[in-house]
């Protein structure tokens, strides 16, 4: 945790930070900004942003770094721990008028080093797609703002398209747009696809195909984010209303939701396996969400204001297949043991998260890291936990505080047991099945997520008759029938359209400036009526803070003055940015080369 008692010691900027896999640290050579090094006057202005591609160079330094500061953009060779970053140098620079980038996203798929595709989203509303590399400006989305004024929130490519993308508006509003397609002249007009409990999804009405392609309105107020599953089947959007919406992309169907416990959700994001979501937001909160059993199964609590990113580490997601067994020797011991599954590279790491529901194979014990970064100016690093993933099993009653320990799923093998200290049994008890997971062969082992506190073990249990899609569409979600190629889109049939149009009209939610206290037991998630937001607390949606698990912050560290804006696991290292405008670069352990330590004279 932060250092804590002298105001001195409390407004130091820390440089390194220690967790069960090393000592990361600071590289302040590999620190970049505008080329003047200057703190940038962040207020009025929007968060700074990153984007990164690999353009599998011959050079073997592909990496590129992608970074809005106020009306400006960059685009550098980045060096990551390798060698100091050469801000002297931008491979491109664009300065802009009248507006201001807000977002940026490459196309992975057709990066190579001779050029790459950019989409920047503006305060105006605009999309722009550029190639920094050939320093050209291909297309201008919603030039005239035809299709929407607000704000640009979000901009991503859809996974697996090299044409298609996805952008988010301040207006509540998502549109999906077609590269080789143009907007037209005039303001659009739409024809209702699909319409469901705080949703509606049109198709733009035209003679001839144009942009957008399809018009969401999701929720009440700004959607602020959204992120696509990593098999860019399903879509997770948080908006200003405070709910995280879960989406079949494809079938344009509500897979499940969630309510902040106050305040609107600012950020999101998935496991590498797809199994669970992160939001955060304007609660102080990080909330953990089955997308499964689609019910929240922990907060967690270390910021001191909202949250504005969270992610996951797909480096440190730890995996071991192994048989069940016990471990009588040291804690010492096992932690030597075991320490090497912390280090465990992304590919390899999702290729073994997806064995966890193979009947034939042997168990897999996986722990998951996640961070985030707020506007308190801390970096906080969480662990998800077997007792969190699977409180219905019978635990220990005895919970343990260190950053050591696996999970499962299957739960079986082994895990680190250290500083144990006597408590109460999981706070949420709640006994929904996870559809696809098999008989559960062992108790759960320990680990320091911790339940919140004693005696509500049955708090959600009334709520919990198979309310596991909460708000969402059946069982139907994941039929063989639905089409999993996003192209779709492009060539929606009339037939489609009406046959899909079927539901019943509704109103959307509004936002609340607090919750009230009364629970709502009698809530059927199921239904498409309308939900009282100040009827939330106590439910599925939102459940009371006494009824689900509270996690701690391996770490809660100061890293910067300003708020912070971004948080990016890669494989040598993690990068933070705050908005003075300045992109750190945070070696793993172990990481550091000597060039770093030692810069060139």
């Amino acid at each position: 945790m932060a250092a804590e008692g002298g105001g001195k010691e409390m407004n130091e900027i820390k440089t390194q930070f220690t967790t069960r896999e090393g000592v990361y640290k600071l590289l302040t050579h590999s620190e970049y900004s505008r080329p003047n090094r200057v703190p940038f006057n962040s207020q009025g202005s929007n968060p700074v942003k990153v984007s990164f591609v690999n353009v599998n160079d011959q050079s073997g330094n592909g990496d590129r770094i992608c970074f809005n500061v106020g009306r400006e953009l960059y685009f550098y060779i980045y060096k990551g721990v390798r060698k100091a970053a050469d801000l002297s140098k931008p491979i491109d620079k664009r300065i802009y008028k009248g507006t201001q980038p807000t977002c940026h996203d490459f196309n992975h798929l057709t990066a190579t080093a001779e050029s790459v595709s950019l989409l920047v989203g503006f305060s105006a509303g605009q999309v722009q797609l550029i190639d920094p590399i050939k320093k050209e400006t291909s297309k201008l989305f919603n030039e005239e703002r035809l299709i929407d004024k607000s704000r640009v929130t979000c901009v991503k490519w859809v996974p697996g398209s090299e044409s298609l993308f996805l952008v988010s508006h301040a207006s509540g509003n998502m549109y999906l747009y077609n590269v080789e397609h143009t907007c037209g002249t005039t303001a659009p007009h739409y024809q209702l696809l699909k319409q469901g409990e705080n949703y509606s999804v049109h198709t733009c009405k035209s003679k001839s195909t144009r942009n957008p392609l399809l018009k969401w309105t999701v929720g009440e107020g700004a959607l602020n984010e959204f992120a696509f599953s990593p098999d860019g089947k399903f879509l997770a959007c948080v908006s200003q209303d405070g709910f995280l919406r879960v989406f079949n992309f494809d079938a344009v169907e509500l897979h499940g939701t969630m309510k902040s416990y106050f305040g609107g959700l600012l950020c999101v994001c998935w496991s590498p396996d797809g199994k669970y979501i992160v939001a955060g937001g304007e609660d102080d909160l990080v909330t953990v969400w089955s997308f499964l059993d689609c019910r929240v199964i922990a907060r967690g609590h270390g910021h001191k204001s909202w949250v504005s990113v969270v992610a996951f580490d797909h480096y440190t997601t730890s995996v071991e297949e192994s048989d069940p067994m016990e471990f009588s020797g040291s804690d010492e011991d096992f932690q030597d043991q075991m320490i090497h599954f912390g280090r465990d590279r992304a590919n390899s790491t999702q290729s073994r998260l997806s064995k966890r529901n193979s009947t034939d194979s042997r168990p897999v014990s996986v722990t998951y890291r996640f961070g985030s970064v707020g506007q308190d100016t801390q970096l906080c690093l969480w662990d998800l936990t077997e007792d969190i993933l699977f409180p219905h099993l019978p635990l220990s009653r005895t919970r343990t505080h260190t950053n050591v320990m696996n999970a499962t799923s299957p739960p079986a093998g082994a895990t680190i047991i250290t500083h144990t200290s006597s408590n109460t049994t999981n706070g949420n008890n709640s006994g929904a099945n996870t559809p696809g997971i098999n008989s559960l062969s062992s108790t759960l082992p320990r680990s320091n997520s911790l339940p919140h506190s004693a005696g509500t073990t049955t708090a959600t249990v009334n709520n919990t008759n198979k309310a596991g899609s909460g708000g969402g569409i059946g069982s139907g979600i994941m039929d063989s029938a639905i089409a999993t190629g996003v192209s779709k889109f492009a060539t929606l049939s009339l037939h489609d359209r009406k046959e899909r149009h079927h539901e019943k009209d509704h109103k959307r939610n509004h936002s609340m400036g607090h919750i009230s206290s009364k629970s709502s037991d009698k809530l059927n998630l199921l239904t498409k009526t309308k939900t009282d937001p100040a009827k939330t607390l106590g439910t599925l949606l939102c459940p009371r803070m006494e009824d689900v698990p509270l996690l701690e912050p391996l770490i809660c560290k100061k890293i910067a003055h300003e708020r912070l804006t971004v948080l990016i696991f890669l494989e040598d290292c993690l990068v933070t940015a705050c908005q003075e405008g300045f992109i750190c670069t945070w070696a793993r352990p172990g990481k550091v080369q000597s060039p770093m330590v030692k810069p060139s004279r």
